[in-house]
């Protein structure tokens, strides 16, 4: 049960990631002449990065959590 909870909380942070991180890595591109393009677009690829892992960890901690995995 408590995995289940753990695995909804990763995969809200990942829907999140999941949209901050293109929003950002689009904002990014639209700025490419200004200074900070290469650090914006960095934490733009580490966003994306961390959504999918967060995603593949919370799935695999739901189905811990539904099939009475310790």
């Amino acid at each position: 049960r408590r995995n289940l909870f753990r695995g909804l909380r990763a995969m809200a942070y990942a829907i999140v990631l999941a949209f901050i991180g293109p929003t950002v890595m689009t904002s990014a591109f639209k700025n490419q002449e200004h200074a900070l393009y290469i650090p914006v677009l960095g934490i733009a690829i580490m966003m994306c990065a961390a959504s999918i892992a967060l995603g593949f960890w919370g799935i695999k901690l739901m189905v811990k959590g539904l099939f009475n995995e310790e």
